[in-house]
Formats: C-alpha cells, structure tokens, sequence
C-alpha cells in the first residue's frame, strides 16, 4: 500500500513516521520518500489494518492520503508537526465541488483560518505577536513582566507541548521538540520566562524556514511531476476525446496539440514531429522525429498536432520510471548516511545523560548554584539537538539526484553518488558504448571507377540483413548511386555474396575468400594490410571474376569519444576498454582514442578483469549491451547508455537518458560535488555544536543563543545543499 504524506519538513520527520510505522505488528517494511512524500508499505492484513497505518501517522500529526491505481483518494488529513501549511490547505479543499452559500463560504473560510494557524507560519506569527504584546505590557507595567512573557511563552509551547505527548505516545523519545519542551518549561521554572518565550518564537522561526527550504528541495521532483499530463486525446475514428492517462493501452493512437506534453512513450505516426524534450533529457535544442519514431513521456509537441501509437503500460512509461528510480533511490543510501543514522541514533539520548550531568554534578561535588548549571543543561539540551547533522547528507543528495535528473542523468542513489566521487577506473564497453554501433565505409579503393565498384557492390548487398552489407548499401545510399536490381543472387555464408547486375557477374567477400586474387596485386595487398592493421574489416570486390577493388569498413568512435575520454583522464580516472571484439580491432581503437584495451573476452572474462580493476580502487563500467549487463552489476557503479537494452538499464546504478558519452565527467564532477557539499554540511552542524557547547560550559551563551545556533545550522546546511540544484557540473 502507498500513501502521500503531507507536512514533512525534514528527513527527520520521514524517519520519525518509518520507525513508528515499523514498529506495529505485522509490518514488514515502512519506507518513506521523502522527495515524493510517499509512504510505501510491506504488511500482514491480518495482524495490522489500514487503520491503524492511518493512526499512528496522523496521531503523529501529519496528513495521509491513500494511493489507490496511481490516483488519490481522501483518507484523513490532520495538522502536522512538522506544520507544511501548504499540505494542509490542499488537504482542506479536498472535497468535491457544489454550489455554495454564505454559510459554506463562512466555514471555508474558517477551515482556511485553521488551516494557517495550525501551519509553521501561523504557529510562528501568533507567537511572535505575543511575545510583542508581552514587550509592549511589561514596558507600561514591569512589576508583571514575568507573567506577560510567561504568557507569550506559552502561546508558543502549547502546539510544541503537544507534539511532544504525540511523539512520545508512538516511541519518538528524543526528537527537537521533546528537547524543546524540556528546555521551555525548565526555563519557566527558573524564572527566565522572557528568554523562553524568545526561545520559543526563534524556534518557531526556524521550522518556518526549514519548511520553505525543503519545498524548495522537493521541486526538483515536483517538477518532474508536473510534466505528466492528467488526461490524453484518445484517437477513434475520425473523432478523438479526451480520458484519463491510466486509461490508456498500448495500442491506443492518440494526438498531441502544439504546447502540449505526450501523456505516455509513444511511436510517431506523422511524416514529422518536433519535440521539445529538455524537460527530460536536458537537450535544448528540439528534436525532429519521423514516422516510426520513438517518442517519451513528457516531451513536448512544437508547431503542429502529432499523433503517436501508445507503446507504454499506464503507469510505466519513461516518465514514471525516472521517478520511480529517483524514489528508489532514496533506499539506497551513502555509507556516509547510514553512519550518520547510526550515529544520530545514540547521539541524542548520550547528550540528554550528559545534560543531566552537567546539571547535577557540579552542584553535588563541587558546591555549584543549582540554577546556573541547571540552566547550562537546559542550554545543552538544545545544542543537541541533530537535526542540522541528520538533514546533511539526504538534503545534498536530493538535491543533487534532482539537479541530474533534469539534465537526462538518472541516478539509482546516495551510494552511486558517494562510490562516484572515489572513482579510480572507468571502464568500457567498445561496440555502442565507446562507437556508435553500426559500421561504416572507412576506405574504398577501386582499380577503374570508384562509384560503379560502389553501385555494384551494393546491388548484390541489398538483399542482405548482415551488418556490413547494410553498411555497403548505406554508403551508396549517401553518394547517391542509383542501384540496380541484382539477379541470379546467391550467398556463401560467411564468405562471399554474389549476383548478376546488367549482365555482369558481381562479387562481393571477405579477404581469405578472395586471398589469391589479392595476392596477384602487390600494391592493393598491401593496402588491404594497412588497413586490417586499423581494426578494420575489409571486403573485396570482383567483377567478371576480375579484381575490382575493397572496401573497408569500421564501427567508428563516437565523435565525442577522444575528448570524453581525455576529461576523464585530467579528472584522474584512468579508462580501459574491455571488448569482446578481436584484439587487432581493440588495440586500434585504443590506439586512436588513448586508452588501455582488453580485447577477445566473453562476458565472464569482463567480471575477472572488473574483479582485478577493483584492487586499485572503486571501478566504473560503462555499457549498452545484455552482454554488459553482468559487468553492470558487478562493478561498483554501473552506467548504462540510454540507448542501450533494458536488462543493462536494469542493472546499472546509472542511466545516461541521452545517450551522450561526454555526460561521463559531469557524472565524475556530480558526485565530487555532492561528497564534498555532505563534508561540508557535517563539519558545520558538528563544528557549531562544539562550539557553542563549549561557549555554553563556560557560561558565555544561553538558551536564545542555542536555538538560534541549532535553527541556524539547520538552515545553512539545507541552503547550501540546495546549492547543488543550481550548479552545473558540465
């Protein structure tokens, strides 16, 4: 079962619903994105219900929407802790529409009022309103101050107070707002009641903003949300009208109108289609696409309406599945963040002890005033709060999962990110990988005329499905040769075709089928070794049974592949080639691009080769192929090219969606970039808190100063993570 969670603010508040969720009988696995704000559950029906899923979020005080066929359906909603105003007001005009009086306008506007009031804003403003009024009356009437702040800190302990009982009723023991409790009332107790309404209102101000700032890391997602349209243009007949996306079949022919996005992956099914699909891939400029075409969800029709076949099942087109890995991805965490959960996970309960000790210790032994060091452990308290070191990592790692997916980069997780920036060899797959796939003409050399070798030559190819007589037919296609029909055809497998054109006897073979009548021309014969020297495979032409000419033909590197692999190599990476093809194919393309080749090898070759890269650190394997999807799987981080099989995609921890070889560095740099925004985040959340324990040890700050240093942390660490959403890593 899936829910929408509204009100989260924090990863935090995601953790605190997972271990009260896991924590009822029957519940096999509570998994939370927090990027999506959906609650995926693993449970036993008939040792927990629905509703008692239900209650223990809401009782935490946060929104809950079922899932049911990939739409929403109304279950309960309640205010949050964690206060997403937002959540609750969508949550408020959830019900269907109808005609409306007076009355029903007084009590939407009433739900409205509550709405705001139980949010962080609300929460912030009706406190910070207070603790003014309190300012104004204590300046008019001093000998009451302390009542007037008790007041305004009450004003904003109570909605904290009774999150604090919530928390606590579902096993959430240390969280911020059990220590702010502690700290507010212990703070009452001692007199200070101004500063624990200051306190309070600091504290308040701090969710607001945390709030706005994980909105902000969301939209990365959200953004990809809103590119699935809600309905599509069914095609019947002459006719077509509209219906709902999940309705749709593969099958279906539907029709886009100019601004609109494609509701499903789709084939074209006009002469012509200009996409926009940047949204996806990052690609600005628009694409053409022709009949038969493959198109993806969420692209974007220019100029003219275009009709596509459906080729997608609702709810998995490549749209679907982009954010499915991006809330997969949340699964697979860094090992730098299932040290910080670990670690959080003691770190707080440690902290209330040593509260506790400061608080009672030095009075006992060492003859020290009760309230001052009650009140440095009341400021401790604060200071230990995690949640600035908690939000680091998944804050700059949403991020940056978001910023990649924009650009056409999917990748499956933290781990993949973190693996990344430690990378010390990349390794790759030759044929679709580091060459475009198909081979083509390199060289041709003819005795007579070059283009009737061509013509004839590729009349006795066309009939053929093989590679390289494709490759042959394709290059008379681009000289623009008329070709003539072929008769008498005939094939010798793997050796030779031959035919009839205009009369003439036609054929066309490999080098060790026509070995003689090359060895009777010196000067071609050693052209023909030159040429086998560059890894390339050369045919030979006779006409008449007389020596005609060769071509010679290649799968050739990507355009882009040399200067891909040199960023690469300045970014210390060293790169090896592991292939299958035959070594003198390898060695020459290796040759040509600068890099290490391992040629001749079968899949369970790879693995070995892989097995032996990894003694010299953290391996990439970069592939196309099912052959590479073992290596995929194998390596430390796999990268599957976008126009590679479904089994690689499948297997690798990274998809390129353009297909582009030079999206490799910015891959490298990506996760550089995040690894260091994480250290980064961590030594300011741990680097604030020492500091100001010790500031608070030695009595130099109190308890407004904690908040405000917990508060600010919390939101620096977030702010830079956000960071990452804007930085190129091109």
């Amino acid at each position: 079962m899936s829910w929408t969670i509204s009100g989260m603010d924090c990863p935090s508040c995601a953790k605190s619903i997972e271990k009260a969720v896991d924590r009822l009988p029957g519940i096999h696995a509570a998994r939370i994105s927090f990027a999506r704000e959906r609650l995926n559950t693993d449970y036993n029906p008939s040792e927990v219900t629905q509703d008692d899923i239900q209650k223990v979020v809401t009782g935490l005080g946060f929104g809950l929407n079922e899932v049911i066929d990939g739409g929403v359906g109304k279950v309960k909603r309640s205010s949050n802790c964690c206060s997403s105003s937002q959540a609750q007001s969508q949550a408020s005009t959830a019900t269907p529409a109808r005609d409306v009086d007076a009355g029903d306008i007084g009590s939407h506007l009433n739900n409205k009022l509550k709405v705001f009031l139980s949010g962080s804003t609300g929460k912030m403003l009706m406190a910070g309103a207070a603790l003014l009024i309190a300012v104004v009356l204590a300046q008019f009437n001093p000998t009451n101050a302390r009542v007037y702040y008790s007041a305004a800190a009450l004003v904003g302990l109570v909605p904290i107070f009774f999150n604090t009982l919530r928390s606590i009723r579902f096993g959430q023991y240390f969280g911020i707002q059990t220590l702010m409790t502690v700290a507010a009332v212990g703070a009452l107790f001692l007199g200070e009641a101004l500063e624990a309404s200051m306190v309070l209102f600091l504290f308040l101000i701090g969710e607001a903003l945390e709030q706005r700032a994980a909105n902000k890391a969301r939209e990365g997602v959200t953004l990809l949300l809103d590119l699935q349209p809600k309905v599509a243009r069914l095609v019947q007949g002459s006719h077509s009208q509209e219906v709902r996306v999940e309705d749709l079949s593969v099958g279906d022919v539907i029709e886009v109108r100019p601004g609109e996005r494609l509701p499903a992956d789709g084939i074209v099914l006009n002469n012509m289609a200009i996409l926009d699909e940047s949204a996806l891939t990052g690609e600005s400029i628009p694409r053409n696409r022709d009949i038969n075409d493959a198109a993806q969800a969420g692209s974007l029709v220019l100029e003219k309406l275009t009709t596509f076949r459906v080729t997608s099942e609702a709810g998995d087109n490549t749209l679907d599945r982009i954010i499915r890995l991006i809330e997969e991805s949340e699964e697979h965490k860094a090992p730098v963040a299932r040290f910080i959960d670990r670690f959080s996970a003691w770190y707080t309960p440690a902290m209330m002890i040593v509260a506790l000790l400061v608080a009672v210790i030095p009075p006992l032994f060492f003859n020290g005033a009760w309230e001052a060091w009650i009140y440095k452990a009341l400021t401790l308290l604060i200071i230990s709060c995690p949640c600035a070191l908690v939000i680091s990592v998944p804050a700059a790692v949403t991020s940056s999962l978001a910023a990649s997916a924009r650009c056409g980069l999917l990748i499956k997780g933290g781990a993949a990110l973190e693996l990344l920036s430690r990378a010390k060899t990349m390794a790759f797959d030759k044929t679709g990988t580091l060459t475009k796939g198909k081979p083509q003409v390199t060289d041709v050399m003819a005795q007579g005329d070059v283009l009737e070798m061509v013509r004839l030559a590729a009349a006795v190819e066309r009939g053929s499905g093989h590679p390289l007589a494709e490759a042959v037919v394709r290059y008379a296609e681009d000289q623009e040769v008329n070709i003539p029909a072929v008769s008498d055809a005939q094939s010798i497998t793997g050796k030779a075709a031959l035919g009839s054109v205009g009369g003439r006897r036609v054929a066309v073979g490999s080098t060790d089928y026509f070995a003689d009548e090359l060895s009777d021309d010196a000067n071609l014969y050693n052209q023909v070794q030159g040429l086998l020297e560059q890894g390339k495979t050369v045919v030979v032409v006779t006409i008449d049974n007389a020596l005609a000419g060769v071509l010679a033909l290649r799968d050739e590197p990507r355009e882009e592949a040399k200067d891909t692999l040199n960023q690469l190599q300045e970014l210390g990476i060293e790169t090896v080639m592991l292939t299958g093809d035959n070594p003198k194919t390898g060695k020459a393309l290796g040759r040509e691009l600068g890099l290490a080749v391992k040629a001749g090898l079968m899949p369970q070759d790879k693995l070995r080769e892989i097995d032996a890269l990894g003694g010299k650190g953290t391996v990439v394997m970069v592939g196309d192929g099912i052959n590479d999807a073992p290596a995929l799987k194998v390596a430390d981080v796999g990268i599957a090219m976008g126009g590679g099989t479904d089994v690689a995609l499948e297997a690798a921890d990274i998809a390129l969606m353009q297909n582009r070889l030079q999206d490799l560095p910015a891959l490298i740099r990506r996760g550089r970039q995040t690894m260091l925004n994480i250290h980064q985040n961590v030594a300011l959340a741990l680097g604030l808190k020492g500091i100001f324990l010790m500031t608070t040890l030695f009595g130099m700050t109190g308890l407004w100063m904690a908040v405000l240093a917990d508060t600010g942390a919390t939101v620096l660490v977030t702010l830079n993570a956000l960071r990452l959403l804007r930085s190129s890593s091109d």
